[in-house]
């Protein structure tokens, strides 16, 4: 597995970002990577220091403002991220733009980040910078709604994952991830795939005897995949919307962290359609890759 070199961990300093702080510490200290923490201050038309927007003494609050910001930012999860090696960035303009253009300048292999599990963008799924981010990063991105209730440290472990899969064309990278995080970690690996179910399709379309075969056909292909893992693997396929199957799985096996694909060039057709909502909905974290 390629090892997490460089994280980069966006804050808004909401309760949310000292919960996500955790596994932020969790997972560089294991890979002893170095954390680029960041936090953007939002810019908009009519900045301030524009002389229609008043002038000097505009200019001046803003100056003020990403001062204070800086302090602030420098003493950010002091504790929480002391013992590792942490690069403090402050940076203006839209907050996903710039998490999306440091993450390819620095050549980040991780992007960690919670959100809220709402907002106005992308079908009202995902708060907006989290869905943009997810869209528009090349690398790896590590999410999940309620992250004000994570655990603390020391109860942070993966012993559990759940990987979806997609069976209607290659899904090798979420694949290798799991696989290589579960050899890390002594962790156990699921692969869970979802069949069209009466929820998902008029039940005139999809009797119940196709739905049998398609469940076995996806079971073979599992079955087919595990034999080409290097860890044990166990294999769930059920009938249902994809989102719902895949955390109702993860609740089941108690999972730590759910790997699911994302974008196009992961060639992954009705998984990408539902992979908003199975990160609002995973009991856990979820990486997408």
């Amino acid at each position: 597995m390629v090892p997490f070199r460089r994280i980069l961990f966006p804050v808004d300093f909401s309760d949310r970002c000292l919960g996500a702080a955790h596994y932020v510490e969790a997972l560089a200290g294991r890979f002893a990577a170095e954390v680029i923490l960041l936090h953007v201050v939002e810019t908009t038309m009519g900045r301030p220091g524009d002389l229609d927007f008043g002038g000097m003494v505009a200019s001046l609050q803003w100056e003020d403002r990403i001062a204070r910001t800086q302090e602030l930012l420098n003493h950010y999860l002091e504790s929480e991220l002391g013992f590792l090696n942490v690069q403090r960035r402050l940076d203006t303009g839209d907050p996903a733009r710039a998490i999306v253009s440091i993450a390819h300048k620095e050549n980040v292999d991780l992007v960690m980040m919670p959100t809220h599990g709402y907002g106005g963008f992308r079908k009202f799924i995902l708060g907006s910078v989290t869905a943009k981010v997810l869209h528009d990063v090349a690398c790896p991105v590590w999410t999940g709604v309620h992250m004000e209730n994570a655990p603390p440290l020391e109860e942070i472990s993966i012993r559990s994952v759940v990987c979806a899969v997609d069976l209607t064309t290659k899904g090798e990278a979420p694949l290798r991830w799991s696989a290589d995080l579960a050899h890390e970690y002594g962790a156990s690996l699921t692969l869970v795939h979802a069949v069209p179910g009466s929820e998902a399709l008029p039940e005139r379309l999809l009797d119940a005897e196709l739905r049998t075969h398609l469940i076995s056909q996806a079971k073979q292909q599992l079955t087919n995949i595990r034999g080409e893992l290097s860890v044990p693997v166990e294999i769930e396929v059920r009938a249902g919307d994809v989102h719902k199957v895949v955390s109702s799985i993860a609740a089941q096996y108690k999972a730590d962290l759910v790997v699911i694909g994302r974008g196009h060039h992961t060639g992954l057709g009705r998984l990408r359609t539902h992979s908003y909502a199975i990160i609002r909905e995973s009991p856990c974290p979820v990486l997408s890759v």
